[in-house]
């Protein structure tokens, strides 16, 4: 049976999101460093996230497998199954997490058919195990499997288990909207400057506002209206901000950003 004190979790791709899942295992503290193996293309530039990390470097894919338990699949969703396709006799009985978007379970049940696999959708904030991990419910995990899977991520943040037809679109609000978050962090620092903060003191207060808002939302389970509509007093400054932003279109350019990000995915932009 496995467990996260001795379980060896593997990466096939080290990127971004791949680096970011390992290192928040690593913060958790429910994997230590000598337990992740990862492997990648370049293998000098892996060699230096493997010193800076702590974990084991692999020359190969198949080294990956042959050692880990559990292995994330890290590489872009086009090179899924190039990658994939030649290790397909040596996953049987492996644990499959793909970390590939929009890569689901009929895909990687084709490619790797003997590996008991499930689909998943993350967010970078993972890095800091206050993420999200969105996992699709067709999966060939086991009961048992699911519940290890479900054990291990959630160290990372919050899980949730989708059907397919949710799973993109909550996806694509889990996981793209971070870079619009940052966006209104480095608007609010400029406007923060521009009246006189500086770039550190602006931006911590900004990131803890972020933070202490949306601890509050998942706390309280309060509609997002009511808790705005609780710090704008009547002819006070805030609900100045407000209409602000709703006269410059604040709300239609989120929503339609949704839009375009959908219309790429479905091959419409």
């Amino acid at each position: 049976m496995l467990n996260t004190n001795t379980a060896k979790i593997g990466f096939i791709g080290y990127g971004n999101m791949a680096g970011a899942t390992a290192r928040g295992l690593m913060l958790s503290g429910a994997i230590k460093p000598e337990q992740i193996y990862a492997c990648a293309n370049d293998y000098d530039k892996l060699c230096r996230k493997a010193a800076a990390d702590g974990i084991h470097p692999c020359k190969t894919s198949f080294e990956v497998v042959e050692t880990c338990d559990v292995i994330f699949i890290g590489v872009k969703p086009y090179m899924v199954e190039g990658v994939m396709s030649p290790l397909k006799d040596v996953l049987h009985g492996k644990i499959i997490i793909s970390l590939a978007a929009n890569t689901y379970d009929d895909v990687l049940e084709e490619i790797m058919p003997s590996a008991h696999h499930v689909a998943t959708a993350p967010n970078t904030p993972v890095s800091a195990c206050e993420g999200i991990f969105i996992c699709e419910e067709e999966n060939t995990l086991t009961e048992e499997e699911k519940a290890f899977v479900h054990e291990l991520l959630e160290n990372l943040g919050l899980v949730l288990w989708m059907d397919r037809d949710h799973m993109g679109i909550g996806g694509v609000i889990a996981g793209c909207t971070p870079a619009f978050v940052a966006m209104f962090m480095e608007a609010l620092g400029d406007a923060g400057c521009k009246h006189g903060l500086t770039r550190p003191v602006v931006y911590k207060l900004i990131a803890q506002m972020l933070a202490g808002t949306g601890k509050m939302a998942l706390k309280s389970g309060d509609h997002p209206g009511q808790m705005k509509d609780a710090v704008c007093s009547p002819a006070g400054t805030t609900i100045v901000g407000v209409s602000t932003l709703e006269k410059n279109g604040f709300r239609f350019a989120v929503i339609d950003a949704i839009d375009q990000i959908q219309n790429k995915i479905h091959g419409k932009a």
